[in-house]
């Protein structure tokens, strides 16, 4: 089984005046969510290791989740708001961004509730509960005791509304290279922990580092892949792009679904995959994301249509 770390949030749009105030449209997000759900609908056995609240947003995150058949039984239930991330237009019709999750519940994740130890075949971490407290010290304490017994995966997943201090994630991404075995970062990202580095120079750093498989995705310009004796290059799949949202996500989830398909959840395993392997990967990941790009909003593929 996978275990995905992190948040669960709900994403709020501003749709319009009434007369008394506005309409609001909640959607319900969160990047580690999205790669929980992008796992189940591909058909792996995941469960979710994140704050829910007991409120109205937080039940309707917990019943999103168990719809998609994410098993919930290590997500702390806690007595903190959801977070919920704004979207509207100001006055100039220039879209408003806020974001309002501090105290909330995916932050309350504390060292007592972790998940029995040796329970999961990989572990998926990313995003800004990464870095905010006391979640990320949590999500340390996980990976320490878990190395060796499970693979560790990470993608940062950079948000600044949330944490503007780029020192703060790029002390994170220092510490998570030699733990990490599956890295996966857009070169926007890169971009804004490395400015000037190529994916090239950077996945050299990584694999000396100790990871075993580094992936730099390019959105339209396609995704690059590393092993420290194989490297590979994948297009882009030809699709009409309705939006981004959950690409990313989804390409993460198909990774892992990749690998566990082909028993290849290890260290030692992602060191021999040899070229072709690395190719096919890329391009399996690809396609499940081109998918999600097609469609509105985070609506990741289920395993049918990849095949």
């Amino acid at each position: 089984m996978f275990l995905v770390c992190g948040e669960s949030l709900m994403d709020v749009f501003s749709v319009g005046d009434t007369p008394t105030g506005v309409t609001l449209d909640a959607r319900v997000g969160g990047s580690p969510m999205n790669v929980a759900i992008g796992l189940a609908r591909l058909a792996q056995p995941v469960a979710f290791y994140g704050g829910l609240s007991r409120d109205f947003l937080g039940e309707r995150l917990t019943r999103a989740l168990r719809a998609e058949g994410v098993d919930l039984a290590h997500a702390p239930v806690v007595d903190a708001p959801t977070t919920v991330s704004l979207v509207g237009l100001n006055a100039q019709g220039v879209p408003s961004y806020a974001f309002y999750g501090h105290g909330a519940a995916d932050r309350q994740v504390t060292i007592p509730s972790l998940p029995p130890a040796g329970l999961f075949r990989a572990i998926h971490v990313g995003s800004y509960a990464t870095v905010v407290a006391p979640v990320a010290a949590t999500q340390r304490a996980l990976i320490e005791r878990e190395q060796g017994r499970a693979l560790i995966a990470y993608d940062p997943n950079i948000r600044l509304n949330v944490e503007p201090d780029l020192a703060v994630w790029k002390a994170q991404l220092d510490w998570m290279l030699p733990r990490t075995q599956l890295l996966k970062i857009s070169d926007e990202d890169l971009g804004l922990l490395l400015p000037g580095t190529t994916p090239e120079a950077f996945a050299a750093t990584a694999l000396a580092q100790g990871v075993q498989l580094v992936v730099v995705t390019r959105g339209g310009e396609g995704a690059l892949g590393w092993t420290q004796t194989q490297q590979a290059r994948a297009e882009a799949r030809k699709v009409t792009v309705i939006d981004t949202v959950g690409a990313g996500d989804t390409f993460q989830a198909a990774l892992l679904t990749w690998l566990a398909e082909r028993d290849r959840l290890s260290a030692e395993a992602l060191g021999h995959l040899n070229r072709g392997d690395l190719q096919t990967l890329l391009d399996f990941a690809g396609a499940a994301a081109a998918i999600t790009c097609s469609r509105r909003g985070a609506d990741m593929p289920r395993r049918t249509e990849l095949d």
